[in-house]
């Protein structure tokens, strides 16, 4: 008799725990949800972001997971178009049940699931994007561990004015949300400065249609370029712009991709500057880099994988700090609380704050690499 109170309370308890479990939460696995681009021309991104965060999360597994859960990663392509971004954010919230959606890649992206994550309560976190509508007003459920595009261009613009000296500064950006979210950033800090806004150029997104932006930038003939896009469109821009013999200096915030944009862009990209969020993945003094490099592989290292070993690295802080019985409102209060290293990356929420670090690295592509500027 005693044996079989013991049995029926363990099933009862069992059954009452999964009857109150989150989504995306058993026993043995907690499951995160992943929509970016792993197919066409923003590809790279993607799939960089998605092998640094599989790295540090396949670690996890290895010593036990989370509190004896193993972390599923279940990765949707969305090819970089919002509309297939709303399809697949919709599957992993309502067929995959997905505790969290984790690592996008977007701004315009991004902007088609958030809207889906507010309304189904589930947290939407460190998005791929530096833009401003995901961080002001702070959303109960968005968090960023990234710079945002403010910091980034705000550093661009300081070095133009300051040591280089420039003034006649354009952009040439992306003609979605993206482009406009950088546009922004730029003028904000040249309003700083009380200079006039920067002439604007354009192309649309998922093309390398940079014809007209180019034709106009010949006319404006400005002394820089601050591109806000992605790593094709600025590799033939770059190309056709030097065949024309256009002498502007250009630079691009750090969702360009820097080691895609490199390979695309070849001898082009000498000269251009590029704002990281991230430090060097070859910087071996840096702490979150040399754990880094344990865990990824020589032919994976770039930029990109390192944010998505770090958004990984943080998520994972997270879960811990929720307990045994996590939920999603466990999740989103433990962010809010969280400040720690990671590795060397100092890193703080609040909440008034659901931005994790600020930091900007600025960087110059010579000889093929990008070295780091002092």
């Amino acid at each position: 008799m005693q044996r079989f109170r013991v049995a029926l309370a363990l099933l009862c308890g069992a059954l009452c725990w999964g009857a109150a479990a989150e989504d995306g939460v058993t026993a043995g696995v907690v499951k995160i949800g992943m929509a970016n681009a792993t197919s066409g021309p923003a590809a790279g991104l993607g799939l960089q972001l998605r092998a640094g965060a599989a790295a540090y999360l396949d670690k996890v597994n290895a010593a036990g997971g989370v509190h004896g859960r193993r972390i599923s990663l279940v990765s949707l392509d969305d090819a970089y178009d919002p509309q297939q971004t709303v399809g697949a954010t919709r599957a992993l919230i309502e067929v995959d049940k997905v505790f969290a959606l984790f690592g996008f890649v977007g701004t315009p992206t991004s902007a088609a699931a958030v809207p889906i994550a507010v309304k189904a309560g589930v947290p939407y976190l460190f998005p791929f994007s530096g833009a401003e509508f995901l961080r002001h007003p702070v959303n109960p459920v968005v968090f960023n561990l990234r710079a945002s595009y403010f910091d980034e261009t705000e550093a661009l613009v300081a070095r133009l004015t300051g040591p280089l000296g420039l003034r006649r500064i354009a952009v040439f950006i992306q003609d979605d949300e993206f482009g406009e979210a950088g546009k922004a950033g730029v003028n904000r800090a040249l309003h700083k400065r009380r200079m006039a806004p920067a002439p604007e150029l354009r192309y649309r997104r998922n093309t390398i249609d940079i014809e007209a932006g180019l034709a106009q930038l010949k006319r404006e003939a400005p002394e820089a370029v601050i591109f806000i896009g992605t790593y094709r469109p600025l590799a033939a821009l770059l190309k056709k712009a030097r065949a024309a013999g256009v002498k502007a200096r250009f630079l691009t915030v750090s969702f360009i991709g820097t080691s895609e944009f490199i390979k695309h862009a070849g001898p082009a990209a000498e000269g251009v500057t590029i704002s990281q969020v991230m430090p060097s993945p070859d910087d071996a003094a840096d702490a979150l880099v040399r754990q880094y490099r344990a865990d990824v592989l020589p032919a994976a290292r770039n930029y990109g994988s390192l944010e998505g070993y770090a958004d990984a690295l943080v998520l994972v802080e997270a879960l811990k700090r929720c307990g045994r019985a996590p939920s999603r409102a466990a999740l989103l209060r433990a962010l809010e609380q969280l400040k720690m290293e990671a590795g060397g990356m100092s890193v703080a929420f609040s909440a008034a704050d659901h931005q994790g670090s600020e930091r900007v690295y600025m960087t110059e592509v010579r000889d093929g690499r990008a070295a780091a500027i002092d």
